[in-house]
């Protein structure tokens, strides 16, 4: 299950990192992992912020 989301991520970050580094470079690997990094990140705080837009709903809406 965590190799289809890592290959999932590399598979967004490769054409990410295409338009940044060229595909034949030498880092070009490196740079995708940096990409698929940040995806991570990215993925994480707004699954974060999702998580506590909705608890704040919750509990604007029960106070009612």
């Amino acid at each position: 299950m965590l190799a289809w989301i890592v290959r999932c991520l590399l598979f967004l970050a490769a054409p990410i990192a295409a338009l940044f580094v060229s595909r034949d470079a030498l880092n070009f690997g490196i740079f995708e992992m940096l990409v698929a990094t940040i995806l991570i990140a990215g993925f994480a705080i707004a699954a974060a912020t999702w998580s506590l837009w909705r608890k704040s709903l919750a509990a604007d809406n029960t106070g009612k």
